[in-house]
């Protein structure tokens, strides 16, 4: 594989995110494609580019975008006030999965949160995906805890 440039999204980049967070079957029926992005995206957005603790990552590759995810620190009172990075929304464009680029960009991920003092790194992924489970924990995550949500 290619050089890996990683770098924070851009504006410009929203369509892109949102086209592949949409790219796979669980996305398909959460996230809304269309000529137009959605305003909610653009709010997320400008919220997550003001937040010093919240980025959105593009991964690039020849100077084309070619996966995305979110890494947000969390600082918390639990584990002696430490600091953890929770990683959201990884996504690999469907003509580059495979390759191994979601472990560079997952390794990439752990080494920023290490660069920033993190204690802990934590990831969600639903209880359906047997091939993500298995492929975060051949990068040495554990599932210690059961994940709950609330749809409001």
């Amino acid at each position: 594989m290619s050089e890996v440039i990683f770098r924070a999204a851009q504006r410009a980049d929203v369509p892109m995110i949102v086209a592949m967070l949409a790219d796979d079957g669980l996305g398909r029926g959460r996230e809304v494609v269309g000529e137009e992005v959605d305003a909610a995206y653009w709010a997320a957005f400008e919220a997550m580019a003001d937040d010093p603790d919240n980025v959105q990552i593009v991964a690039e590759v020849g100077g084309e975008p070619v996966g995305t995810m979110q890494l947000t620190f969390i600082r918390s009172l639990t584990r002696r006030g430490g600091l953890r990075a929770q990683i959201e929304g990884v996504r690999v464009r469907a003509d580059q999965r495979g390759a191994g680029l979601g472990r560079t960009m997952i390794e990439w991920a752990v080494d920023q949160a290490r660069e920033r003092g993190c204690n802990l790194v934590q990831l969600t992924t639903d209880k359906r995906r047997a091939d993500a489970h298995r492929f975060y924990t051949s990068l040495g995550f554990q599932a210690s805890h059961e994940g709950m949500k609330l749809n409001l």
